[in-house]
């Protein structure tokens, strides 16, 4: 049976898609970019749920044309073929029913964004470096899997391998909603390379995961911006040593939210052009911004969310990583495997989706759907 107060919803979801399809070809639209990028998104993300409807209603309709058959028809063939119809479109009801239930709670307006991705030594010393190296390399398989780009932008190494930090510039299609459930801390027990007893130790790694900010969504002054250039360090031949490719910026900032003015540093030595470095380098700058400015939104939105899964924060404890048992376990959803290595290789899609479900759970109880 149809339920008549989602129809009810899905009529005036059709409307504004109609609506937003009229707008996004409309001149003075188009020449406002803000503007028509924001009603862009919001038409894809339309086209999926009115999709969804065009099939829910179909389903509808087969199973009103199937009853009015058997009421109707009095041949055995024509009947059995109305109650295979009926059966087909009520046994698919449910789940498109609960598909556009979750196509209907409102889309994270960052999850379509790019992502800055920043891995931190924490407790551990050696071993902490070590295991957010280990970190890295697995995002960076996880990417490679995925077919997006992702790219060091910065790393500052540690005495015995791995990172004291690292910072992933990721871009490709729904990166942020994917890789936010990421951010947190990372605890991992292990007998370190630099163990002689044998001994586990247990260490830890911060990852956060930033929306990427794109030009139009935050202001920055660039002339105020002071630039250094600087000849980037490592492998890489003569030109490394020789040619001031690595590039520096300074900004002094206004908070909003506090009021005080800070001094942003942020270093560049990606690549060996220049005007490239400098490129990212202010991608970075209005990402460090936006996300600073975004914070008290964050919080609210996190303070009213029932759900742990992903409120972003960063100082809870996640995933513990156990190599003896060649055990990880996600402690937001108690969710463990046991198949740590091909874990470590990238493959770490298994639980981003059990979060993913467990999320979309409590946001349609959340929204009495």
């Amino acid at each position: 049976m149809a339920d008549q107060s989602l129809l009810t919803r899905l009529d005036g979801i059709e409307a504004r898609f109609d609506e937003v399809a009229t707008l996004i070809t409309d001149p003075d639209v188009i020449a406002d970019m803000k503007r028509y990028i924001r009603l862009t998104k919001e038409y894809k993300e339309l086209q999926r749920l009115t999709g969804a409807t065009a099939r829910y209603r179909s389903l509808l309709a087969d199973i009103a044309d199937g009853r009015e058959l058997l009421d109707s028809e009095t041949d055995p063939e024509l009947r059995q073929m109305a109650r295979e119809q009926i059966d087909h479109a009520q046994q698919a009801l449910p789940q498109l029913e609960e598909e556009i239930k979750l196509l209907l709670i409102p889309a994270d307006p960052e999850d379509g964004k790019n992502a800055i991705l920043e891995i931190r030594g924490g407790t551990g010393g050696d071993e902490a470096a070590i295991f957010a190296g280990d970190l890295c390399k697995m995002y960076l398989r996880f990417c490679e899997s995925r077919g997006w780009n992702a790219a060091i932008t910065s790393a500052s190494e540690g005495a015995a391998g791995g990172y004291k930090e690292v910072v992933l510039s990721i871009t490709g299609e729904g990166v942020y909603g994917i890789l936010k459930y990421e951010s947190g801390v990372h605890r991992v027990q292990r007998v370190p390379a630099t163990e002689t007893q044998g001994r586990v130790h247990t260490s830890a790694a911060t990852v956060a995961v930033l929306p990427e900010a794109e030009p139009f969504d935050v202001e920055i002054n660039e002339g105020e911006i002071k630039w250094d250039t600087f000849r980037s360090g490592g492998a890489g031949g003569q030109n490394v040593n020789k040619v001031e490719s690595g590039v520096r910026l300074r900004y002094m900032w206004r908070n909003p939210n506090s009021g005080e003015t800070e001094e942003i540093l942020i270093e560049c030595t990606e690549t060996r052009d220049q005007p490239k470095n400098k490129e990212r380098a202010l991608s970075r700058l209005r990402t460090f911004i936006y996300d600073k400015e975004h914070q008290k939104y964050i919080d609210d939105i996190a303070s009213r969310r029932k759900t742990m899964v992903s409120t972003g924060d960063r100082s809870a404890k996640i995933r513990t990583y156990n190599y003896p048992q060649g055990r990880i376990t996600d402690h937001r959803i108690n969710y463990t495997i046991y198949n740590l290595a091909a874990f470590m290789n990238g493959e770490i899609q298994d639980v981003i989706d059990h979060l993913i479900i467990a999320e979309n759970a409590e946001k349609l109880k959340e929204s009495e759907l």
